[in-house]
């Protein structure tokens, strides 16, 4: 018969955890400090790779990596959408591709974001907008850079825009962004 281990095997790395307080004494009195302690806070690096699929919004993405920026139409009804969508909200149809990158664009709101997720908090303060596209039902929400995030102004409101894209695609939503469509 195979001898058993008596002990899990410890490997050194991850973290190390020193003096956590615990009472001396394990009394039901001397316990009762754990009641009154403070939650234990531990840091440690966490790393994953996920794999996951864009599915049926991937030629939009494979658009972007290629520097098109693609939307999404009923064909029935022409209803477009400036996001991807694999089916009409109204009709429940399928849509179909069309390519909107040479389309007149305009600024239909923003916002200064002075915060962010980790990713953008070191961009902080940017400008998110919602752009309208000449014939497109909805609004595509994006950056807009070229402007001076600490002057806005509501003159940014209706000014045409053009897209612009990443030279190295991250295959995410943010490797297209939209600059004022007089700058180069």
């Amino acid at each position: 018969m195979a001898k058993l281990p008596n002990q899990r095997e410890e490997k050194l790395g991850g973290y190390i955890v020193h003096g956590v307080p615990f009472p001396v004494e394990t009394t039901p009195e001397a316990l009762a400090f754990l009641k009154k302690m403070a939650p234990l806070e531990i840091e440690q690096e966490y790393r994953i790779t996920y794999l996951h699929s864009y599915g049926q919004d991937s030629p939009w993405f494979a658009g972007l990596t290629n520097r098109r920026l693609l939307a999404s139409q009923a064909a029935s009804s022409g209803y477009t959408y400036a996001t991807p969508r694999g089916h009409d909200m109204y009709s429940g149809e399928e849509t179909v591709w069309i390519d909107i990158t040479e389309r007149p664009a305009q600024v239909h709101a923003f916002t200064v974001c002075y915060f962010g997720s980790e990713e953008f908090l070191p961009e902080t303060p940017f400008v998110l907008a919602l752009i309208e596209f000449e014939g497109v039902n909805t609004l595509l929400l994006t950056r807009l850079m070229g402007v001076d995030p600490e002057q806005p102004t509501l003159e940014w409101i209706g000014m045409s825009v053009r897209p612009r894209f990443l030279r190295n695609s991250k295959l995410k939503p943010t490797d297209v962004y939209f600059i004022p469509a007089e700058k180069n």
